[in-house]
């Protein structure tokens, strides 16, 4: 790859690179399941996490609340999810992987297999090591993103 000011070499480039490429390859072995990229997230969500809110699953995949709905519509209509009435406020549906859906297994399989292609070769000391650093730049990104702006706080001062 040609360098253009450095940037091929940037880490933040290089997690970018490396995400959209592993975006695409899952979306490739999805697609051959009948799966988009946005059921699949909403899947692994709810394997996660039973009995989300429907904002609550819009906010984590980070989509507007009428994209959700329409897609949780195709989920249901197909046998995948359901919604269930939440037992304290009845204007809120709660969504659930549906008992037994079809091919969970299957698509765990495909994700596996797409991370095992992704991850050929590296050494698992390696790997761990990676993982720790990620990690740690994920809790650092979280604890500036979670603190108090200084900018706003001093408006006007």
């Amino acid at each position: 790859m040609p360098r253009v000011n450095g940037y091929e070499q940037n880490f933040g480039f290089l997690v970018a690179d490396v995400s959209r490429l592993l975006r695409k390859l899952f979306d490739n072995k999805m697609g051959a399941l009948g799966l988009s990229r946005a059921q699949w997230r909403l899947i692994v969500n709810l394997r996660r996490q039973q009995g989300l809110s429907q904002s609550e699953l819009a906010e984590l995949l980070e989509i507007e609340k009428p994209t959700l709905v329409g897609l949780i519509d195709r989920m249901e209509e197909t046998g995948w999810v359901e919604r269930r009435a939440d037992p304290v406020d009845r204007r809120v549906k709660r969504i659930f992987l549906v008992p037994g859906a079809a091919r969970l297994d299957e698509l765990e399989e495909a994700a596996k297999g797409s991370l095992d292609e992704a991850l050929g070769g590296i050494d698992p000391v390696e790997l761990a090591r990676c993982e720790a650093l990620i990690q740690q730049i994920k809790s650092n990104l979280h604890g500036v993103l979670n603190k108090p702006c200084a900018d706003k706080t001093n408006r006007g001062k």
